[in-house]
């Protein structure tokens, strides 16, 4: 899509995306995954390692690419890499909510910190401004390296974690024989069939994610209006976040996703997008609110434990992944190493602080080993606040598309 193209606003032009794939079954929250097969990736920015949020993920994902890394223009050159003539790009947005400008002397020159980096000034700006940027798919560029599905770090058993999720919500669930599954507002309770009934575990864990997100939507969680019955207007847009969310949350886990029941809602949503195609912004803007609400939750678990093994033996608890990724902050030998970018080949372009140098590094070099032996080293509370506040802002992450920020 190229910037002289676009009229319409983008949440119209996912709105008709999503009406043409709920007609032919290929809306992205219609199709199933599962564990089993290649693991399914959201959109996320090559350059950051951050998926794309709300209305730019389903937008993108209704691309018809199979490679879930974008980037821009601009991206794409400063990681050595190059778009190639005649692609077009497709259009996100994101939210600024501060000016960020270089600071000159009064002779114009750029003035530079004891590192010589370029010293900024950061303003906040009277009220929030929406900005559009055009990203390209990594099929559209030359010298990406190869998509590796495995996801790098990954140290648990995703049944094993969606359980540990779902202990942490404290939602109280039911199991019963009568094969239906459902969240009653007035009980504030979760209803599920018997775990066996499902021809796989990871289903099971994925229905019940899907139950959880409408849990959210009670008046002392998120406070939703979900309708009251089947048929029900409000009961439909219920049920288009919970879909949604239950997709973020079946890849965050790796236990896939399935539809399910859920077909018997298409026509409502078909016609509620129709009616107000703003919808699916509002849609996608609460299933990222559900998501991170389920997230907090379970971080906050994490962290009651962390708390109460420190007190018990006086040692930290768990082990950050196994790579180095953007925003890593590592001192080592009187200096700090801070990750800035992903290169193509796998090479990281990194930052030293005590001399300001700036060099690629790759994962054969020593160096990288010792930086990721001493990052494992690190608490999990210090790799979070090493690491807060890296990433660039073109991935949708900001306050128009999540509820923490």
């Amino acid at each position: 899509m190229n910037k002289k193209d676009v009229q319409k606003p983008l949440h119209v032009q996912v709105a008709e995306k999503v009406i043409e794939g709920l007609r032919a079954g290929t809306a992205p929250w219609q199709i199933p995954w599962d564990a089993s097969g290649m693991p399914f990736l959201l959109p996320y920015n090559f350059q950051s390692g951050k998926r794309y949020k709300g209305i730019n993920a389903l937008s993108l994902l209704m691309a018809g690419r199979d490679d879930p890394r974008w980037m821009t223009y601009r991206q794409a050159e400063e990681s050595g890499m190059q778009v190639r003539k005649g692609e077009k790009s497709m259009l996100i947005q994101f939210v600024k909510t501060t000016d960020e400008r270089t600071k000159r002397d009064a002779s114009g020159k750029v003035m530079h910190d004891e590192l010589g980096k370029p010293i900024k000034d950061i303003t906040a700006l009277p009220h929030a401004i929406i900005r559009n940027a055009y990203v390209f798919n990594a099929a559209q560029i030359d010298g990406m390296p190869k998509l590796e599905r495995e996801l790098p770090g990954i140290d648990w058993q995703p049944n094993e974690r969606a359980e540990k999720m779902i202990a942490s919500s404290g939602a109280k669930i039911l199991h019963e024989y009568s094969g239906k599954a459902f969240y009653s507002p007035k009980n504030d309770a979760i209803t599920l069939p018997y775990k066996d009934w499902f021809s796989q575990d990871h289903k099971y864990y994925a229905t019940l994610l899907h139950e959880l997100g409408h849990w959210t939507g009670h008046s002392q969680r998120l406070n939703r209006d979900m309708g009251n019955s089947f048929g029900d207007l409000l009961y439909a847009k219920e049920e288009l976040r919970a879909e949604i969310a239950s997709m973020i949350m079946g890849q965050e886990l790796g236990i896939g996703h399935d539809p399910g029941q859920h077909f018997a809602y298409v026509e409502s949503w078909i016609k509620i997008l129709e009616d107000n195609p703003f919808e699916i912004f509002s849609a996608s803007m609460d299933a990222e609110r559900i998501f991170n609400y389920i997230m907090d939750l379970e971080r906050a678990q994490q962290k009651s434990v962390e708390q109460e093994h420190m007190h018990a033996t006086g040692l930290p608890q768990g082990k950050p992944p196994g790579y180095l990724t953007t925003g890593d902050k590592i001192p080592y030998n009187g200096s700090v190493y801070e990750v800035i970018g992903h290169l193509k080949q796998g090479r990281l372009k990194m930052q030293e602080s005590l001399f300001g140098n700036s060099f690629t590094l790759s994962k054969g070099d020593k160096l990288y080993a010792s930086l990721l032996y001493l990052k494992r080293e690190m608490t999990n509370e210090q790799v979070r606040t090493a690491s807060n506040g890296s990433g660039k802002n073109l991935d949708g992450d900001s306050p128009l598309y999540s509820a923490n920020r």
